[in-house]
């Protein structure tokens, strides 16, 4: 016979609050320590959460939790509660599915080991270029699960039209962001009177967040969604915390050297001048010099363009995913290593013990791997790397295997 579970619910009611006091949440705080205080701490929320703790490391806010699993003992986050908390404009967005959430190219071919699974997501369509002028505000700042980088919502308050931008650190909500891709406008030109001052107009446009001509940007400022070319869009420095800064402009370099051509005389002939001369200054006056993360010094258009401030969410370097799982579920499958293989397998497998023998470090291959060894040919010089970035070409240094 079946028994009635009706006074057994009205008791579980009047017990529910009882059961609230007495519960505990799945991560909570061991030993809170407050942050320091900052001209910033003003507009963070007073209280942070309960279930965490934050640890200062080299002036980064991280989120730690409890270890009541083995998965949440290694478990180190980035303080990040200004992110929008709901889900992304669907319109904005398209599936992330087919062959390249596998490392496949359209032939079906895996061009990008070790990819596969994940969780389901979709891509955001960002706005890398831009091309829309004029004011926009800042509604949120969300994550996005295809990228390092938090990508800001902005409005355009004409049109009413939405966009995803590459947020700068420190953005947040309320925030005004201004594209001069297009140029200046003529209310600024106004203002000047008519004269184009370059530090007026550094005064008034490089502000986080805006878009601006790389010959706009005063020298020493750092920029981030960094275009090649002139009619291109952002393509450097673009995941999180990177990004490069303009050290020197060829206006600048070709100045000096039309000063030091002048001499006493105070008076300069163009005719004196070789053709190769002009050439190398018409050339020097086009490009602007920019440093990157990387170390790498190289030539760009100074009609390109690129956004004022530091790609946002810096202090994702620090993470820890804290187990393997939380790894499958980014879409990246495990890595063997070379030496846990048999001879044919790969390079560096068989023989006695764990050591691939005095082998400089290769694909499965026999590509060389070892610090960004270098696979361009040599006959194809970029001409636009000044500099490049540091590595040892290969080759094995003292101390390092």
């Amino acid at each position: 016979m079946l028994q009635p579970r009706i006074p057994f619910r009205r008791v579980c009611v009047q017990c529910q609050n009882l059961t609230n006091i007495v519960r505990r949440s799945y991560a909570q705080v061991v030993d809170p320590i407050a942050p320091s205080h900052t001209s910033e701490d003003s507009l963070a929320p007073a209280a942070l959460p309960s279930d965490t703790v934050v640890q200062r490391k080299q002036n980064a806010a991280l989120r730690r939790y409890t270890p009541r699993t083995p998965g949440l003992r290694h478990l180190i986050r980035p303080l990040n509660d200004h992110l929008w908390k709901g889900r992304p404009v669907h319109a904005l967005t398209s599936p992330k599915k087919g062959q390249a959430r596998g490392g496949r190219n359209r032939t079906g071919r895996i061009t990008v080991r070790h990819r596969g699974g994940g969780h389901k997501r979709r891509l955001r369509e960002v706005d890398f270029a831009r091309s829309e002028p004029g004011q926009h505000y800042v509604e949120r700042i969300e994550h996005d699960p295809n990228r390092s980088a938090h990508i800001a919502l902005v409005r355009d308050p004409k049109t009413g039209k939405q966009t995803y931008i590459l947020a700068a650190e420190g953005m947040r909500a309320g925030d005004v962001v201004t594209s001069y891709r297009a140029g200046l406008p003529q209310e600024l030109l106004k203002d000047m009177g008519g004269s184009v001052d370059m530090g007026v107009i550094a005064s008034k446009t490089a502000m986080r967040g805006n878009c601006l001509k790389l010959g706009m940007i005063p020298v020493g400022t750092p920029i981030f969604n960094i275009a090649p070319y002139a009619d291109s869009y952002g393509k450097f420095a673009r995941s999180a915390g990177t990004h490069g800064i303009i050290i020197g402009k060829g206006e600048d370099v070709v100045q000096k050297e039309m000063v030091k051509a002048m001499g006493d005389t105070g008076s300069l002939d163009l005719e004196s001048l070789s053709e190769e001369q002009l050439m190398k200054f018409e050339k020097a006056a086009n490009y602007v010099t920019v440093k990157l993360s990387s170390g790498e010094i190289r030539l760009i258009d100074k009609e390109a363009v690129a956004t004022i401030g530091v790609a946002s969410n810096a202090n994702y370097k620090y993470t820890s995913l804290g187990k393997a799982g939380r790894k499958r579920w980014l879409g990246i499958r495990p890595t063997v290593r070379g030496t846990a293989m048999n001879t044919v397998d790969h390079p560096h497998g068989g023989g006695r013990g764990k050591s691939k023998g005095n082998k400089t470090p290769v694909s499965p291959w026999g590509v060389p791997t070892k610090s960004g060894y270098k696979t361009r040919p040599k006959h194809k010089v970029n001409r636009l790397v000044v500099q490049e970035r540091p590595r040892n070409q290969g080759k094995r240094r003292r101390g390092y295997a």
